[in-house]
């Protein structure tokens, strides 16, 4: 008869606390996701933080987080840890919470693709003490983190790249602007007679010639062309090229604005539409105005990773759109794909006083760039 009683005791407790666990074990229970890092490169490492905090006096034995993930987010497993796993697209930790107890745990992970990553939903599995009953429901928890474009080392350009960089650097020192004074100096054969400073010529009694200052309004654009054919139809198939050509657009805006060059981004796509929305009707290109100071890097980054591999126009449509527009800019393209359809239309922006340079990417450089001769570099348009 005790043992009898003992079972059914026994019984009794094991179903009250499955009732209990599946009627209050989600009760009081709060989650959040975070990044430590709002914006990383390619290729670096930053930290997930899963913060789950248990407000109630019933303990649970154990808790399940399930949430997707983009594979381009990459969990950095540690050796000793059988908490996380993460698969095919989906990352699971396992956690247990005494009575008001709050739980912290950090994810190393590494970013290995340029983009927007947005988690918003994650599910909470919770158990009793010997399984017999679970509880199950979806919590919303945004958490964004924007991955730039990776950098390449400057020497890893294309090698005439290097000469045009060096022709646009000394440029930008040659050119003078006739507001800013910085002194006087000798007249020399050429110098027109409007440049006399008639005070200076007085006072030293030969002729001198007010000298200008550097012009801080040089201004550049990096134009990235993401058509692969003339046909506007066609997606873009070579996205590991379409990367690359993104790659080196953040490597020499980041190089020409540290030398004080005013730098502008634009490309014939627009951005991913924010988590949630539909892509806006009548799709614009993408265009960063020139500066040169150093919140502008931020600004082309954040434009790069947001960019999207779909061509909102086609190339000589985007040119179309500088024509009459735009004027004393060294326009610098990046592209994969000439076509005939440009010539009139860079013939025209050159006509209003532009300067047009090609940078040509071939296949071969996204192999691994073990071979730049076969990278194709075109400097200017005849």
């Amino acid at each position: 008869m005790n043992i009898a009683w003992f079972i059914f005791i026994a019984f009794l407790f094991l179903m009250a606390q499955s009732y209990l666990f599946r009627k209050w074990g989600l009760t009081r229970l709060t989650y959040s996701r975070t990044f430590s890092k709002e914006s990383v490169f390619a290729g670096e490492e930053f930290e997930m933080l899963d913060e789950i905090s248990n407000r109630k006096g019933l303990p649970i034995p154990w808790l399940r987080l399930e949430s997707r993930i983009d594979p381009g987010l990459q969990f950095i497993r540690r050796q000793d840890s059988i908490k996380d796993e993460a698969s095919e697209g989906y990352h699971k930790t396992l956690f247990s919470l005494f009575p008001y107890q709050k739980v912290t745990r950090r994810h190393r992970i590494k970013g290995l693709k340029r983009g927007v990553y947005h988690l918003e939903n994650v599910s909470i599995t919770l158990g009793d003490l010997i399984g017999l009953a679970n509880a199950h429901e979806s919590f919303h928890s945004e958490a964004m983190v924007l991955i730039y474009p990776k950098l390449v080392p400057i020497d890893q350009l294309p090698l005439p790249a290097h000469s045009l960089l060096g022709e646009i650097t000394v440029k930008r020192w040659l050119m003078e602007d006739p507001f800013i004074r910085a002194g006087v100096r000798d007249y020399v054969n050429g110098d027109p007679l409007r440049s006399l400073n008639w005070k200076a010529t007085a006072r030293t009694g030969r002729l001198q010639v007010s000298k200008n200052d550097y012009t801080a309004d040089f201004h550049l654009m990096i134009y990235l062309n993401l058509d692969e054919t003339d046909d506007l139809w066609m997606p873009i198939l070579n996205k590991p090229l379409a990367e690359l050509k993104i790659s080196y657009a953040a490597t020499l805006a980041t190089y020409l604005i540290t030398k004080g060059i005013s730098t502008g981004f634009g490309a014939n796509s627009d951005f991913v539409p924010p988590f949630g929305s539909a892509p806006a009707q009548g799709r614009a290109s993408v265009r960063i105005e020139p500066n040169h100071r150093q919140q502008q890097l931020t600004r082309l980054y954040d434009a790069m990773a947001k960019l999207s591999l779909d061509r909102s126009m086609s190339f000589p449509q985007f040119l179309n759109e500088d024509i009459g527009s735009r004027t004393n800019t060294d326009i610098l393209i990046i592209t994969s794909h000439v076509s005939e359809a440009w010539e009139e239309r860079i013939r025209s922006i050159k006509n209003q006083g532009n300067e047009v340079h090609l940078l040509m990417i071939s296949d071969s450089l996204n192999k691994g760039q073990e071979d730049k001769k076969e990278g194709e570099i075109k400097l200017g348009i005849n």
